[in-house]
């Protein structure tokens, strides 16, 4: 045993030695082989972290959704607390679905005249073993989701939950992957542009793909639905109906605060040095907002109401979302700021004119995504941030062009969502019916719809 050690030894110490005496270049790797390597390395690992960011982009959209239901159920009565959270479940879930087996299709698929695709049902458009798709699919799933929620709000408390599904079915099948596929259809491959992609329509983040495409949606479904019992008297004037839990919707609201650090430097849909710069932006928009709707509902209406500034907030990042990558910090507030009067005004017209929308949805969702869209068209600073030779908004010298790109696009989704809306919602009445009784709305949906209590034990006088 001894005498195999000191062999071993042997053996190791002329290895050593001999190595030490050859030529340094017999040594070394030829030095094209050593580059390919490091590039195919580097190149691997840029991939990997692009799947890594956006995978997390995509989580902290998600995340969205429970943003979204504790705002609704906040600002909302306790009566109906489960069926509003039973809705933001399903929406994603079936809204899920749906994309899955159609809308992605239509939304990326092979494009007819730039308006509609179709080939990739079941999303075969996607299939195939690259990571890259399967990452894209899933964060483009969770856009679709949150334009299917945003309707939640301005038909709560007297929607049927059969009606609400076969909604959802229907935007993230149809509407908004069409719409979608105007403005983004190109993004997954470049030959399956929309019409509006191919004009340079601006839409970072969705201001008009999400935000206006479902905040127009709303409002059909509010006129179509009508006001809550007790909203509005004989005379014809509004009568205030509280929501019962300003902290979960205070929460829902920061929570919805962080899911837009996904969602807007999400969709670079790759992890460069923009990402930091996105971010940055988007909460200049969003406490801009946030500011200005305090000072104004606090002159309007004479006190600094909680609901009003929560919806401020919202509005600021519905507005920034569109112009996000292509507007300065100056911008920035500029956009926040006229969101947050913007929503604010737009809340107290639609309640004179006896739209019913309980938590404000189509204020800061249609009314200030197109804002965010138009926004764009004014304020692209694309040259003072360097990323473009020259800039295209009107106020950095880039003419009209933008603009009026902007203005068609935003007119164009507002009448496809909005009209597309008026007739799902009139055929929905006709056949199906969408509204509850009247006993039951009095009664609560949590009771009549779901047999459930979200606060049993906890109220003084149960819904039963």
């Amino acid at each position: 045993m001894k005498t195999f050690r000191v062999l071993k030894l042997l053996i190791l110490l002329t290895a050593f030695f001999t190595a030490a005496m050859l030529p340094a270049a017999d040594l070394q790797i030829p030095e094209t082989a050593n580059s390919d390597l490091v590039m195919k390395a580097t190149s691997q690992n840029k991939d990997n972290l692009n799947i890594v960011w956006v995978v997390i982009g995509g989580v902290l959209v998600f995340f969205m959704q429970a943003g979204f239901a504790m705002v609704e159920t906040g600002f909302t009565r306790a009566k109906n607390a489960a069926n509003i959270m039973m809705k933001n479940l399903m929406d994603f879930a079936v809204g899920s679905l749906a994309f899955f087996l159609i809308g992605s299709a239509f939304m990326f698929g092979k494009t007819a005249w730039g308006l509609i695709g179709t080939d990739g049902f079941f999303m075969k458009v996607f299939e195939s073993a690259a990571d890259w798709n399967w990452t894209f699919m899933f964060f483009q799933t969770m856009f679709c989701a949150t334009s299917a929620t945003i309707v939640s709000g301005a038909v709560a408390e007297r929607t049927k939950f059969s009606a609400y599904l076969l909604y959802s079915c229907i935007v993230s099948a149809f509407i908004y992957p069409i719409a979608g596929k105007w403005a983004w259809g190109g993004l997954f491959n470049a030959e399956a542009a929309g019409w509006l992609g191919n004009l340079g329509f601006c839409d970072f983040a969705g201001s008009t793909v999400v935000h206006t495409v479902g905040g127009c949606l709303a409002l059909a479904g509010a006129m179509a639905l009508g006001p809550r019992i007790g909203k509005y008297n004989a005379e014809g004037k509004s009568n205030s109906i509280p929501g019962h839990n300003l902290v979960i919707a205070t929460l829902g609201v920061l929570i919805l605060w962080v899911g837009w650090f996904g969602f807007n430097p999400g969709s670079t849909l790759a992890a460069d040095g923009s990402i930091g710069r996105i971010a940055f932006i988007t909460n200049l928009g969003a406490v801009s907002g946030t500011v200005s709707a305090l000072i104004a509902v606090w002159i309007i209406l004479g006190k600094p109401d909680l609901s009003m500034v929560l919806n401020g907030s919202l509005a600021g990042l519905v507005a920034i979302t569109a112009p996000c990558n292509t507007v300065t910090p100056v911008g920035a507030i500029i956009i926040g700021a006229v969101a947050g009067v913007l929503v604010i005004l737009s809340v107290l017209f639609l309640d004179r004119i006896h739209i019913d929308d309980p938590v404000g949805a189509v204020s800061v969702h249609a009314v200030n995504g197109i804002w965010g869209t138009i926004a764009c068209g004014l304020f692209n600073a694309e040259a003072v941030l360097g990323t473009a030779a020259a800039s295209t908004g009107l106020l950095y010298g880039g003419g009209l062009r933008q603009l009026g790109v902007q203005l068609l696009g935003s007119a164009t989704y507002v009448a496809w969502s909005f009209g597309i809306g008026v007739v799902m919602f009139a055929i929905m009445k006709r056949t199906m019916g969408i509204r509850v009784t009247e006993e039951e709305e009095l009664k609560g949906l949590d009771v009549v719809e779901h047999g459930n209590d979200a606060y049993y034990g906890f109220q003084i006088f149960p819904n039963e």
